[in-house]
């Protein structure tokens, strides 16, 4: 199934979901053990050309096949620098925390954008220091 190198992976577990960082995007296959992660496809994403300009993935926020709990992954040769990077990092941190609150923009819009800004700082200050 999967190739011989084993990914070069970042994985934070934190309470409410876990944040996996790679320069790889198919690394998130490797990570999983998976040939198909939530409508995307190991095979495809190696045939890809992954650059800093155009990946496979960029980022991806959903429900791990392990462990059931949302996770957050950042291909990091695809942030760029800047509003680039801060720009797709908060874009995932929206979507998980859509996921985590339930998508209650009615009633928790305010808590929802907050929460992903917040995290987004929070990994935005994790990515810096790799």
């Amino acid at each position: 199934m999967m190739g011989k190198k084993k990914p070069s992976i970042k994985v934070y577990n934190y309470k409410k979901y876990t944040l996996i960082l790679s320069k790889n995007p198919c690394d998130i296959f490797t990570h999983f053990k998976v040939e198909d992660l939530h409508g995307l496809n190991y095979q495809k994403c190696l045939a890809h050309k992954n650059t800093k300009e155009s990946a496979y993935i960029a980022g991806l926020t959903n429900i791990s096949p392990k462990t059931k709990k949302d996770f957050l992954f950042i291909n990091l040769n695809r942030l760029g620098k800047g509003k680039e990077k801060m720009g797709l990092i908060m874009h995932e941190t929206m979507h998980l925390s859509l996921e985590l609150h339930k998508h209650d923009v009615n009633k928790k819009e305010e808590e929802i954008i907050t929460w992903a800004e917040n995290e987004a700082y929070k990994i935005y200050d994790i990515i810096e220091k790799l």
